[in-house]
C-alpha cells in the first residue's frame, strides 16, 4: 500500500520532498525510494515525525496506529489520508494518467480505489502516447491566433471538436 501511495504522489508531484517512516521496508519500496530521492526512516510511528509536515499518508498495518496518526494530524492541522479508511481522510488519492503534459485524475472519493485503478489502466491504454505532441502543437497555434480571448477559445474549440466523436 505504501509503495502504491508513494508512486501516486510522485507521479502527481515529482519534486515533492517525501519521507517514509516504518519499522521495515520491502525491497521494492527501498528501490523505488532510492530512485526517487525519498528519505527512509526505519522507526515506529512517533508524534515527532509530524513536525513540519503539510500532508501525511498513513498506511500502517495497524488500524489503531493509523487512527492515532489521523488524530495527531488533526490537532496540528495537517492534511491526512488514512489508506482504505475514507472517514479518516481529508483528501483521496485516485488514479492519475500522465502522458507528457496531459494529466487525467480519477477519483471515487475513497469508495472504490480498485475502480479508479482500473479506469486509470483503461485510459493509459486508449490515450495515444503522442497526445503530448497534439498539446504542444495546439499551444503553439493558440499563441499565433489573433483576436481577443473569446475569439481564441472559439477557434480552438472548432479545431478540437473532432477529438471527441459522439
Amino acid at each position: 500500500m505504501a509503495l502504491e501511495k508513494l508512486n501516486f504522489l510522485l507521479k502527481s508531484s515529482p519534486d515533492a520532498k517525501v519521507k517514509l517512516v516504518a519499522p521495515f521496508f520491502r525491497p521494492e519500496t527501498i528501490e523505488f525510494a532510492n530512485l526517487n530521492k525519498v528519505k527512509l526512516i526505519k522507526e515506529e510511528y512517533h508524534l515527532k515525525f509530524l513536525s513540519g509536515q503539510h500532508i501525511v499518508i498513513a498506511t500502517t498495518d495497524s488500524e489503531e496506529v493509523n487512527i492515532q496518526i489521523y488524530n495527531d494530524c488533526k490537532v496540528q492541522n495537517i492534511l491526512v489520508n488514512v489508506a482504505d479508511n475514507p472517514p479518516f481522510c481529508d483528501f483521496y488519492m485516485g488514479g492519475i494518467v500522465t502522458k507528457g503534459n496531459v494529466k487525467i485524475a480519477i477519483s471515487t472519493n475513497g469508495q472504490s480505489p480498485t475502480t479508479a485503478k482500473r479506469l486509470r489502466q483503461f485510459f493509459e491504454d486508449v490515450i495515444p502516447d503522442n497526445v503530448d505532441d497534439l498539446v504542444k502543437n495546439l499551444n503553439t497555434y493558440r499563441k499565433s491566433i489573433k483576436g481577443n480571448f473569446a475569439k481564441k477559445v472559439s477557434t480552438l474549440n472548432k479545431i478540437t471538436e473532432t477529438l471527441i466523436g459522439k
